[in-house]
C-alpha cells in the first residue's frame, strides 16, 4: 500500500491539479489551536474566501477518519473549528497513529501540511508564522519540525516570518545551516510575525509576483524537493511593534515554564495566553495577517501556474 491509498481529495481540488489550475495549502492547526472558536472559524472561512476571490483554489488539509483530507468540505472545516482539544497536533512523526485510528482527528502543522502539499502536488502553502528554534534552546532543545521539512518538501511557504515567541535569529540560522531560501517580499527585513521589524536583514527581496515565481522555477529546477520561506509582513495597521510585545511574550514564556509546559503543548498556550494579556489584540493581528498571507500565496500560485515546473 502506497501513501495515495490515505490521500483522499476534494473533488475540485483533484480536478484543479490535474487542470494545473492554481492550489493554495492551508493547514489546519491555526484552526485547532491556534485561535479560540469562533474567531478560528471565521478566520478559516475568510481565507478561503480570499484565495478563492484571487482566482485560485484553496486546500485546507487535515487528518479526518483515517484520510489526509486535501480541501475539506464546510462541514469538515466546522467539526475542526469547534473540537477544540478534541483534536490532535499531527506532525511528521504522528501521521502512522492518527491514519491508523480513523475515530482520531488530526490537525496538521506547518511541518505536516508540506509535507502533504508535496505528495498532493501543490506547490504553495499560507500560514501565519512558522515553528522554529525555541528560547532557551540551549536547556531544552526544542526545536520546531517546521524547520528540517524543508529540506524534504519542495513547496513555497508564505509567513509573517517566524512566531514572535521563538528565537528568532537563531531560527534563520538554522535555515542557513539548511541550506533553505529566505525570501524577503517586498521587505529587507526578515518580520516577526505580530511585528513587521525583527532588526534581522535579508539578502535575498523580490517586489513582484513574477520574480517570485521565476525565482522558485529556478531554485526547483536544481532542488525539486526543497521548500522556500517568503517572509511577509504584516499590514502596517495590524501589527503590534517589538518593544511593545516583548513584554508580554516575557510574561507568557515564564508563566509557561512555571507550570511545567512545554513540547506540542507549549505553542497553543503561549498564543492562547498573549491573545489574553493583550485583550485580543493579538488574535487581531493574528488573523490580519494570515488573511494578508492568503492573498500575497493566491496571487503567487496563479502566476506559478502560467508555466508550473
Amino acid at each position: 500500500m502506497d501513501y495515495t491509498s490515505y490521500i483522499q481529495m476534494q473533488p475540485e481540488v483533484r480536478d484543479a491539479l490535474g487542470r494545473g489550475a492554481p492550489v493554495v495549502a492551508l493547514e489546519s492547526t491555526i484552526v485547532a489551536h491556534g485561535m479560540p472558536f469562533p474567531q478560528n472559524l471565521e478566520s478559516a472561512r475568510e481565507v478561503e474566501a480570499i484565495v478563492r476571490s484571487l482566482h485560485a483554489l484553496p486546500a485546507t488539509i487535515a487528518i479526518v477518519h483515517g484520510r489526509i483530507k486535501i480541501g475539506l468540505s464546510p462541514e469538515e472545516l466546522e467539526l475542526l473549528a469547534r473540537s477544540g482539544n478534541s483534536v490532535g497536533k499531527v506532525s511528521r512523526r504522528d501521521f502512522g497513529h492518527y491514519l491508523s485510528n480513523p475515530h482520531l482527528i488530526g490537525a496538521t502543522t506547518v511541518a505536516s501540511t508540506m509535507m502533504c502539499a508535496s505528495m498532493a502536488g501543490i506547490r504553495v502553502f499560507v500560514t501565519g508564522g512558522i515553528g522554529g528554534v525555541h528560547r532557551g534552546v540551549e536547556q531544552t532543545g526544542d526545536v520546531s519540525a517546521d524547520l528540517p521539512e524543508f529540506t524534504r518538501s519542495g513547496v513555497a511557504v508564505v509567513s509573517a516570518g517566524a512566531k514572535a515567541i521563538l528565537d528568532i535569529p537563531k531560527t534563520l540560522e538554522y535555515l542557513e545551516t539548511l541550506g533553505i531560501p529566505v525570501i524577503g517580499f517586498r521587505t529587507a527585513e526578515f518580520p516577526a510575525f505580530y511585528s513587521r521589524s525583527s532588526g534581522l536583514m535579508l539578502e535575498s527581496v523580490v517586489d513582484d509576483f513574477t520574480s517570485l515565481a521565476n525565482y522558485l522555477r529556478a531554485h526547483w529546477a536544481v532542488a525539486p524537493n526543497s521548500g522556500v520561506l517568503i517572509a511577509n509582513p504584516v499590514p502596517q495597521e495590524y501589527q503590534i511593534p517589538r518593544e511593545e510585545i516583548e513584554p508580554w511574550i516575557l510574561q507568557v514564556l515564564a508563566e509557561a515554564s512555571s507550570q511545567g509546559i512545554s513540547g506540542k503543548s507549549l505553542t497553543p498556550y503561549l498564543l492562547r495566553r498573549l491573545a489574553e494579556v493583550t485583550a485580543g489584540r493579538s488574535l487581531v493581528t493574528n488573523r490580519a495577517l494570515v488573511r494578508h498571507n492568503a492573498s500575497i500565496g493566491a496571487a503567487l500560485a496563479v502566476e506559478l501556474a502560467r508555466n508550473l515546473p
